[in-house]
């Protein structure tokens, strides 16, 4: 096996061969697109949040001479439209929709790769049609039970007492006690300002908390309108409904997809999706490769990370399927 210190941390930058927009329904219209070999072995990107949307760089963990790398912005993220809608936004029309992407572009089977919420909806879409997986690829595990959204709302100002002051700036003391019902007065009220300055705030209280050390670009681009209402409303939705799970659902039914190789790289110091998820999911999983980044954060470009997320798709590519 190649050591991960060997692996490039990212392809290099690439453009879509096709893209396009997709009408799901009588509201949301999809961003879709293609990269890569159009013969080649189909990959599919799911972008993290829910909300944050794709990056160019999401394209680079994939050989593109190997890889078809499809990747689409989730309904109410970045070029979807309408941007932070969440009306007809559940797992399950997710679901719905990779299946309708698939079906589009002639995919049989594809290779899943998601990371935090890309990792749960990898998750929900594999047991739901685990017969259109090939195998995947997950980093820093968010599993959304009502502990980890307690921890993303309030625990995490153990380690970042600052960035969580600023972040519930916009609440009003007296409502503090209770910050998901409190953010979404003010994210789904009438005042516009307000909801976008909540969103603003919840969008740059999640991206200074993402990389292990400080990323002023990181905290800036989650704090832009165009990202932080699609971050911080559809979050406060999912996290409200449960992401639309059954509790514990996705350990549960890990049996549907167990028979399927996966890959499983997480952030020693990861404080938005702290280790313990992955830990669930790999108990739950032993058969899964498993790999603690000890030097890193939640942020799938710190090099480590992208170090050995590139890695698994060179293992997939390879065959090498030793998931050690």
């Amino acid at each position: 096996m190649t050591n991960s210190a060997d692996q490039p941390t990212l392809f290099p930058p690439l453009q879509p061969h096709g893209s396009g927009m997709l009408a799901v329904d009588e509201i949301h219209t999809l961003y879709w697109e293609e990269c890569g070999n159009p013969n080649g072995v189909p990959v599919l990107f799911l972008h993290g949040g829910p909300g944050a949307g794709l990056s160019p760089k999401h394209r680079q963990f994939f050989d593109p001479a190997y890889y078809r790398i499809v990747l689409f912005d989730q309904r109410g993220a970045g070029q979807s439209t309408p941007l932070g809608e969440t009306r007809n936004n559940t797992t399950q029309l997710l679901i719905a929709d990779i299946e309708r992407i698939r079906e589009m572009l002639g995919v049989q089977q594809w290779l899943v790769f998601g990371g935090s919420w890309g990792s749960t909806l990898a998750l929900a879409y594999g047991q739901a049609h685990s017969e259109r997986c090939s195998g995947f690829i997950l980093r820093g595990i968010f599993l959304c039970t009502p502990a980890e959204v307690d921890w993303f709302l309030n625990g995490i100002r153990w380690f970042f007492p600052d960035a969580h002051e600023r972040f519930v700036a916009p609440i009003a003391e007296a409502d503090r006690g209770d910050l998901l019902p409190a953010f979404c007065k003010k994210l789904f009220g009438d005042d516009r300002a307000a909801g976008v300055a909540a969103a603003q705030a919840w969008g740059r209280y999640e991206g200074s908390t993402i990389n292990l050390l400080p990323n002023p670009t990181v905290e800036e681009e989650f704090g832009s309108e165009s990202v932080a209402l699609g971050v911080g409303r559809l979050e406060a939705h999912y996290f409200t409904h449960g992401a639309f799970l059954s509790e514990d659902q996705l350990i549960r039914n890990v049996d549907r997809i167990r028979h399927l190789p996966c890959i499983i790289v997480q952030g020693r110091y990861d404080v938005i999706c702290p280790p313990l998820s992955a830990w669930r999911l790999h108990q739950a999983w032993p058969e899964a490769g498993f790999h603690i980044v000890p030097d890193a954060g939640h942020g799938a470009f710190e090099p480590g990370i992208s170090r050995l997320l590139v890695r698994a798709t060179e293992q997939f590519k390879h065959g090498n399927l030793d998931l050690r």
